[in-house]
This record gives C-alpha cells, sequence and structure tokens, in this order.
C-alpha cells in the first residue's frame, strides 16, 4: 500500500523540508544553536526540538512527562504550553544528540509513509486532546515545518526555498486565513474589496470581498476601485501572515494604495498563525 494521491503532496513537501532542515543544521558549531530566531522565545535549536517532537507526535509516541519552567514568556497559552513540552523537554541535549535524532525520526517517518493506507478522513491525533483528520494533520505538518525552515534560512543567513512544494502549501493555507482578517479583525466596511498583490518566488493576486452582512469571501479576480490594495513580496507576506515581524519594521517592503486607516487594521492583524 502507498499514501493515498491526495495525501502525497503533503507528505512529500514535509519530508522536503525536514531534509532541508538537516542539511542546514547539522554542520552548525554548538555556538550556532542557541541564535534567537524570528520565531518569538525559539532558538535554532528550540525548532530542530519543536521538529522533532511532533514528528514523533505523528508517529504515534508518547508525550514526555515534563514540567515546563514558569519563566517561559513566550508561553502565553495552552496550544503554546503543549507546543513548548516537546522543545523544553529537550534544551539540556547537545546538538550531536539533536542531529541524530532529527535522522532517526526521518528515517521512521519514511518507513510510516511508505506503509501509510489510512484514507484522509482518518481521525487522529491533535494538540489538546483533540482529533483532526489526517488530510488537516497533514496539511498543517507541510505547513509547520516549511516555515520553521524558513526561521533557521533567516537566523542563519541562508536563503532558499521560496518557492518549494511547502511554499505553496503555505500560501493556500495563509490565503485561508484572509478574509477573517479582511472582515473581521479589521473591521472592512460592507460592499469593499481589499487587493493583495503579492510578487517573487511565489506570486499571486487575490481579492477579498466584503459582502452586505460584512461576510468575506476570496477569489482570484481583480476588482475594480477596491478600498484598499497591499502589494508586497512573498517572504515579507509570509513574515507577516506569521507572526514573525510587525509591518512597521518591513514598511519599506509594502505599497499601500487606498484608504490608509483600513490598510493599517489589515497590517495590524496580519498575523493568522497561533
Amino acid at each position: 500500500m502507498t499514501v493515498h494521491p491526495s495525501l502525497q503532496p503533503y507528505t512529500d513537501a514535509a519530508t522536503h523540508s525536514i531534509e532541508a532542515i538537516a542539511e542546514l543544521v547539522k554542520p552548525l558549531p554548538e555556538s550556532e544553536w542557541n541564535r534567537r530566531t524570528p520565531c518569538p522565545g525559539w532558538s535554532v535549536r528550540d525548532i530542530v526540538s519543536h521538529v522533532i517532537g511532533m514528528e514523533c507526535e505523528m508517529l504515534g509516541d508518547p508525550r514526555p512527562i515534563h514540567t515546563l519552567p514558569r519563566d517561559l514568556y513566550h508561553v502565553q497559552s495552552d496550544f503554546a504550553r503543549y507546543m513548548e513540552m516537546q522543545v523544553d523537554v529537550r534544551r539540556h541535549h547537545t546538538s550531536p544528540e539533536i542531529t541524530a535524532e532529527l535522522e532517526y525520526v526521518l528515517i521512521r517517518r519514511a518507513r510510516q509513509i511508505r506503509n501509510e493506507s489510512r484514507s484522509p478522513e482518518t481521525k487522529v491525533r491533535a494538540p489538546l486532546g483533540a482529533e483532526q483528520t489526517l488530510e488537516t494533520a497533514l496539511n498543517l505538518r507541510a505547513f509547520d515545518v516549511w516555515v520553521h525552515e524558513q526561521d533557521l534560512r533567516t537566523t542563519l543567513g541562508q536563503p532558499g526555498n521560496l518557492d518549494s512544494p511547502g511554499a505553496l502549501i503555505t500560501r493556500d493555507l495563509l490565503l485561508a486565513g484572509l478574509p477573517k482578517v479582511v472582515a473581521k479583525s479589521a473591521g472592512a466596511p460592507a460592499n469593499s474589496a481589499v487587493v493583495f498583490d503579492v510578487h517573487g518566488p511565489v506570486e499571486f493576486l487575490r481579492t477579498v470581498r466584503i459582502d452586505a452582512e460584512g461576510r468575506g469571501s476570496i477569489d482570484g479576480a481583480p476588482s475594480l476601485g477596491p478600498a484598499v490594495t497591499l502589494s508586497l513580496d512573498w517572504e515579507t507576506y509570509v513574515r507577516l501572515a506569521c507572526g514573525r515581524v510587525r509591518h512597521a519594521a518591513v514598511a519599506d517592503r509594502i505599497k499601500v494604495e487606498g484608504d490608509q486607516e483600513l490598510a493599517t487594521a489589515i497590517l495590524d492583524n496580519f498575523a493568522v498563525t497561533p
């Protein structure tokens, strides 16, 4: 049996990003592992530990029994606390230990994927004791590891893979969150439209339309006379949407046309990840 065809793009993308992460960190000296990354509160070591921990959960391994320190300022929610457990339990591990564990978990996941026969609708474990479909889990996994690959590339000054399979999955997932950002979080007026024009390794033009009841929807058709048009490059879009940077810090990379107040409200609420 092989993985279901609809799941193959997600498993391929996640594997591609994790292998890239392994290549990035394997040659690093110990001193580089403690460098801060754009991911709030996490170092290079922490990101790799997170990737390992989530892969172990996909493999069905039991979660570690561990008590978090009380001084982790970036842990502000139950979700963050859940994610931090796999990270903090590895904070005393050396870089050779972590790279060896990453290589081993890659081997284990490759074996699991080769033998994967479950349907996309199969219910699997999700954070905080919830359940989600296998398709959702793999989709989110591909997104997560690609974003963390980019965190590491930014930190280490090794740009790349901005148009890899994981990038395209990330694009679709982030776009799905745009109507809520524009309609609910930013409060765009009824019967208005906001255009996002993104260029670079991944290019797209999308219009978020607000109907008479204030509900948002998204499509690829241009809009005549939009309330706001935001033009920016793909890397900046990702950093904003994933909460890696505030828009004031990258204002020189964003072109705003139209209602400046609405544009600011959109950019203030642009992050769609927890």
